[in-house]
């Protein structure tokens, strides 16, 4: 039985992370310019503290000028309306990112769409998301999963896609659109599944690329993968797992790793997977939006 590579997405982020390190370092030297990221985070969601941490720390690492606002769980939607505003105008801010979700109250597309789109380094506005459809990206930003997703797959097959089938199961705006449009530029043949796609597990069946982006844990098995197929798991589902006949929470995906090893020819775990490409995609983005704020690209 053959075993499935594993994509190292740590390793494949730390790599990453160490040039725009030093292209950050550059651009200071040669420029006088230095990347700022700017993070607000409303109210005391764990996961989210998780990640803003993360974020403020790899923006440190890689020499960013890193700013965090920390607003309190019942703001005003206008005084963060205000606050992007600022951010908006201040010369020192690059990348502006709203972590995501947000209390109830608050309107999640009016404060994304607030943000300029040359500062949006989620890439979640209209303008950034249109660009990304049109296929004209060189003054864009994508959306940092998928573009994390789209460098490992162009790792295992190539940047020309031709001739591949490509399936993604998902639509969301964040993941699954914006992954089916990258893998169109590359000139795949795409198809998007979802919860209401008939005959699912034999479409996925078709596919040379597997995006799994649904969340639902381990719902990819082996019978849905065509061998030699390589497999991209985004999903990220906290579920109780047995270790050492102790039960304890853990991280699982939306293929079953184990099971689906043993048909594709390569495969990205989780956790190690696309999550750390994820959080240095954001640092691409921000370091494309300083330059491209100096002239110096586009």
């Amino acid at each position: 039985m053959t075993t499935a590579k594993r994509i190292d997405g740590k390793a494949k982020a730390a790599e990453l992370a160490q040039s725009i390190t030093v292209e950050t370092a550059a651009l200071l030297a040669e420029h006088g310019i230095k990347p700022g990221l700017a993070v607000v985070i409303i109210g005391e969601d764990p996961a989210s503290q998780v990640y803003v941490r993360n974020k403020k720390r790899t923006a440190e690492s890689c020499g960013f000028h890193s700013v965090q606002h920390t607003l309190e769980a019942d703001v005003l939607q206008a005084d963060v309306l205000t606050l992007i505003d600022d951010l908006n105008a201040d010369k020192s801010i690059h990348g502006i990112l709203v972590q995501l979700p947000l209390p109830g109250h608050l309107d999640e597309q009016r404060i994304t769409q607030a943000i300029d789109p040359s500062k949006d380094v989620d890439g979640f506005h209209f303008i950034n998301i249109g660009k990304l459809t049109a296929g004209l990206t060189d003054d864009a930003f994508v959306p940092c999963t998928p573009a994390g997703c789209m460098l490992m797959i162009q790792d295992e097959m190539g940047s020309d896609l031709s001739g591949k089938n490509a399936v993604v199961i998902g639509r969301s705006n964040i993941v699954g659109k914006p992954m089916a449009s990258l893998l169109l530029q590359a000139n795949a043949t795409v198809t998007i599944t979802h919860s209401r796609t008939k005959n699912l597990a034999r479409v996925v069946a078709g596919a040379d690329i597997v995006v799994a982006a649904v969340g639902r844990p381990e719902m990819v098995k082996r019978d849905w993968v065509k061998p030699g197929a390589v497999v991209i798991d985004v999903g990220i589902n906290r579920v109780e797992k047995t270790v050492d006949g102790e039960k304890k929470m853990g991280l699982t995906g939306d293929v079953d790793y184990n099971d689906v090893s043993s048909v594709a020819s390569a495969i990205t775990p989780v956790p190690g997977g696309v999550g750390p490409m994820t959080i240095t995609m954001l640092m691409a983005n921000t370091l494309r939006s300083a330059r491209l704020a100096a002239g110096l690209e586009g």
